[in-house]
């Protein structure tokens, strides 16, 4: 039950995070990000849904040629193996064996490259729908980057600083909101490699993961610096 990443629940979690972000900043553009996460979330859960299920028609083309690989060397040893009882010249029989083999390799490289097109059109489906979780974590960061923890308390502002629309409570919660989203996005990430074990998603989601994970630690540092300043205390509520 507790073994694998469950899309629905993500899904729900992404849903229930987006209402407590428009109930506390209803006029916050962090709103629309994290229904638009959501979106994300459910198309990202059928898309890789889709991913992990087998191709059977091209699985039964590369059995097929499989199969037909079979066949030749069995034709080529029933060929041969007359001839050389009767003595065939070793010339004769050894350009046999070299165009045997040689078909074998030939329908061998077919049969392998047919057999793993599914793996490899799979894994560019896969490498293309990280690439927007990983865009995705950088909106999300784009969202928090002019939030200074310094300027809630102290520092004088230039026509060109963003202004303080949040108290230090407040920018807490927002930078808690950041986090969740951020981790939200490797969730979802990491549906596409649960069930497709292929290597170089696998590094993909990987990368995902750190990145996510290295955002989410930056925003935790001004959750510090507020907390340390003693304007927020470190036991706030949790919604």
């Amino acid at each position: 039950m507790y073994l694998e990443l469950r899309a629905d629940r993500i899904v729900e979690t992404g849903e229930r995070l987006r209402d407590r972000i428009r109930e506390r900043f209803p006029k916050a553009n962090l709103g629309r990000v994290a229904a638009e996460l959501v979106e994300v979330a459910r198309d990202h859960a059928a898309r890789s849904a889709a991913i992990r299920k087998p191709n059977i028609v091209i699985r039964l083309f590369g059995i097929l040629g499989l199969a037909a690989v079979l066949m030749v060397i069995v034709l080529a040893v029933q060929a041969v193996h007359p001839t050389f009882q009767d003595n065939w010249p070793l010339r004769e029989l050894l350009g046999a064996i070299e165009a045997t083999v040689a078909t074998v390799v030939f329908l061998g490289a077919a049969v392998v490259s047919v057999w793993t097109l599914d793996v490899r059109a799979k894994r560019a489906r896969c490498l293309n729908a990280l690439h927007e979780m990983r865009a995705m974590a950088h909106i999300v960061d784009m969202h928090q980057l002019t939030k200074d923890p310094h300027r809630v308390h102290a520092g004088t502002d230039t026509k060109s600083s963003p202004k303080r629309t949040l108290n230090s409570q407040e920018l807490v919660r927002y930078f808690d909101y950041c986090s969740e989203m951020l981790s939200l996005i490797g969730k979802v990430a990491a549906l596409y490699v649960q069930g497709f074990p292929d290597s170089v998603a696998l590094q993909a989601v990987d990368d995902i993961e750190g990145l996510t994970t290295s955002l989410s630690r930056k925003i935790w540092q001004k959750i510090m610096i507020i907390e340390q300043s003693g304007l927020v205390k470190p036991d706030r509520p949790v919604a």
